[in-house]
């Protein structure tokens, strides 16, 4: 069996406006790194950054 090392691309999740305001707000709390919320909820750090960073578009676009 050969290896690539590639990984296949996960597809694009939705996620509510709710879920990602729950990320911003854990980050804006700062009791858990970055890394750790985006392991608790099966995401990536830069989905959870890139969100978390201009809180108003984490309400709306589809990053996190």
């Amino acid at each position: 069996m050969e290896s690539t090392g590639k990984k296949k691309p996960r597809p694009r999740r939705p996620f509510t406006p709710e879920f990602k305001a729950e990320i911003v707000e854990l980050c804006r709390r700062g009791d858990r790194l970055v890394g750790q919320i985006a392991k608790d909820f099966d995401l990536t750090e830069t989905a959870v950054r890139c969100g978390s960073a201009n809180p108003r578009s984490a309400r709306t676009s589809a990053t996190v």
